[in-house]
């Protein structure tokens, strides 16, 4: 698990695995993008970061306060090849990003304004190592009411890791049989699902991909493990 402790210290070279060096960005890099980002703030009010996969359950910042909420416009898709990480170059998997259209459901953390560019340092090594996303403001309901503004990981279409093509039938085989040095590809899809479930949210969309990954893992099971009650 990606841990705080992890990100300060990790040489992102090494510690996600191995990253085609064309893709690597640089310490430079990050901070440009970050610098960039924070010079486009849509305002002096409080920084809100949107989380709808790992952030959720593991967001390894520190932060002031945290609220459920949806994000209007954007949906999750498993869309981007995943080759370090829980993934590899030989048996790439999928990692979530999002896409245009529908809604997603998801936590909001308020950053502290007295650190708030040494957190948005450590998420920016943990989610822009190959500066696959874009990240972008953008307008958050929260579920008690207030409407904010929240910064959000979203997919750059243009990265050279971007795959349109999600349905089930593709990525459920590569994400059962993809890993790395951070755990499986499954697991992580595992989680989010857990996760949802017990904040109350529903994703529809997931719930025939984590069924078809669950069936294709205790498919691959020796019959003993699947008596000894493992799958």
């Amino acid at each position: 698990m990606i841990t705080r402790d992890f990100l300060m210290k990790a040489d992102c070279k090494t510690a996600f695995g191995d990253i085609e060096e064309s893709l690597l960005w640089s310490a430079e890099q990050r901070a440009a993008s970050l610098a960039a980002t924070l010079a486009c703030r849509p305002d002096a009010g409080p920084v809100w970061l949107f989380g709808y996969g790992s952030l959720m359950w593991n967001p390894a910042l520190d932060y002031q306060e945290s609220a459920t909420g949806s994000l209007p416009g954007w949906h999750r898709a498993f869309c981007l090849r995943l080759t370090a990480g829980r993934g590899s170059a030989c048996q790439p998997g999928r990692m979530l990003a999002l896409k245009e259209g529908g809604r997603t459901t998801g936590v909001a953390y308020r950053l502290p304004d007295a650190t708030l560019e040494e957190e948005l340092a450590l998420l920016w090594k943990r989610e822009m190592i190959t500066g696959c996303y874009m990240p972008s403001w953008c307008k958050l309901d929260l579920d008690d009411g207030r409407t904010v503004n929240a910064l959000v990981f979203i997919m750059d279409p243009r990265h050279p890791l971007f795959e349109a093509d999600t349905r089930t039938q593709v990525i459920a085989p590569l994400i059962a049989a993809a890993s790395g040095p951070l755990g499986t590809n499954a697991q992580y899809l595992f989680s989010l699902d857990q996760e949802l479930t017990r904040l109350g949210m529903q994703d529809d969309c997931l719930n025939e991909l984590v069924s078809k990954v669950r069936a294709l893992l205790e498919s691959s099971l020796p019959e003993t493990q699947l008596r000894a009650g493992f799958a």
